[in-house]
């Protein structure tokens, strides 16, 4: 059982929903950032999905956009990323990590060395929002074979011939885009994600997160009433951005973590 699948289960047993921090790996610095995802699973978070800071976010509004330039600008890059983890590791061996960018870095390292890295590193799971199902042969089928979740995202767009499509190489979960268009724009409705998100548990029996214009802690638990967990990624970027203290910044996800957990 992976580190994703233990916590699901556990949070089932408690009859409770996943609360998801999205932050930016070296966002604004390596070492504050690096003192920012130490703190998360303190503040609640069930899952911590980490970005790759890339200089091209096709999928990312302005707000993550932002981060990954001063990660950059920082001397962030895939190996200080995967060192986060294993700093985190050293006091936690349980809340799973799950990192979140594009293909190029990871085609730059070379799929076999930046997988046995990051099985090395305790790294629990894959987003590559740019890797179709149709490409599942280049990292999701040899990430699966080392024991590295390959997690997919489904879209309002993604309709019923495509989904199975999507569904058929996923693992963790599936994480569900709320809206149409880029990170941190519109804000997600409950009552528009309900029916999408029932007609893809209909289709696999994974636990569906969702993600994308999640600001507060009402949305996050208006999202956890309907899916099995929320995911908040720009908002909690947006006060590490403004340069919020490490504290702060805690204490807003604690309070988000707090609303999904009341779902």
């Amino acid at each position: 059982m992976s580190r994703i699948d233990a916590k699901f289960a556990q949070l089932n047993a408690a009859g409770k929903k996943a609360f998801v921090a999205y932050v930016m790996a070296g966002d604004p610095d390596y070492d504050k950032g690096l003192e920012i995802v130490k703190g998360l699973p303190a503040a609640g978070v069930d899952i911590i999905e980490l970005g790759l800071p890339f200089t091209d976010p096709m999928a990312d509004g302005i707000t993550i956009q932002l981060a990954g330039q001063r990660a950059l600008g920082g001397g962030q890059n895939l190996q200080k990323t995967l060192q986060y983890a294993r700093e985190l590791r050293k006091t936690d061996d349980t809340t799973p990590i799950v990192l979140m960018g594009y293909y190029n870095p990871i085609y730059s390292c070379g799929v076999d060395t930046f997988l046995a890295q990051a099985k090395e590193a305790g790294v629990d799971g894959l987003i590559i929002v740019d890797l179709p199902p149709e490409e599942d042969e280049e990292l999701c089928i040899p990430a699966q074979a080392v024991g590295i979740n390959f997690i997919r995202l489904a879209t309002p767009t993604t309709d019923n011939k495509r989904l199975p499509k999507v569904l058929q190489n996923t693992s963790g979960f599936v994480y569900y885009v709320s809206v149409t268009g880029i990170t941190g724009t519109a804000s997600a409705q409950a009552g528009d994600v309900a029916p999408e998100v029932a007609r893809i548990k209909s289709q696999t029996d994974l636990p569906v997160i969702v993600g994308f214009g999640i600001k507060t802690p009402d949305a996050a638990q208006d999202i956890a009433t309907i899916a099995d967990g929320a995911v908040v990624g720009s908002a909690i970027v947006e006060k590490i951005g403004a340069g919020e203290s490490v504290a702060d910044v805690l204490a807003f996800v604690k309070s988000l973590a707090d609303g999904t957990h009341r779902a």
